[in-house]
């Protein structure tokens, strides 16, 4: 069970990557002028780098510590990427009739954030560790 402070540590986290996520999204969207949710997949895709970035650190350094981890991993990595929004989104094109649409948003969505975690977590490690 955490301490106080890492409770903590990951609220504020969870705050900065909410804020972040709505920032990097809502400038995506309406820089894209696309129906297509360009927003939620960068912020998805960007998100599971950092993770893979973050738990190579891990990994590999046992950096930055337990309530850093926490904070970086759970809290600002877990606000600020969205499975929520991806799947109301992906429900959202398929009700629009706009199903070809939809179906590259959610194929495209699992490969490249696959992809950016496996990525981020070589770029510490030298290359995907075992779990």
């Amino acid at each position: 069970m955490g301490t106080l402070i890492t409770y903590a540590a990951i609220a504020a986290g969870g705050a900065a990557g909410g804020a972040l996520r709505y920032l990097v999204g809502t400038a995506v969207d309406l820089r894209s002028g696309s129906t297509f949710p360009w927003g939620t997949w960068i912020v998805n895709v960007s998100g599971s780098l950092l993770l893979g970035v973050l738990a190579g650190l891990v990994l590999r350094l046992g950096w930055p510590g337990e309530t850093w981890a926490a904070a970086l991993m759970i809290g600002l990595c877990g606000s600020y990427t969205t499975v929520s929004s991806f799947s109301l989104q992906s429900i959202g094109l398929v009700r629009d009739r706009q199903g070809l649409k939809g179906a590259v948003y959610v194929i495209s969505s699992l490969l490249a954030c696959l992809l950016a975690a496996a990525l981020g977590l070589a770029l510490v490690t030298g290359g995907v560790p075992a779990p």
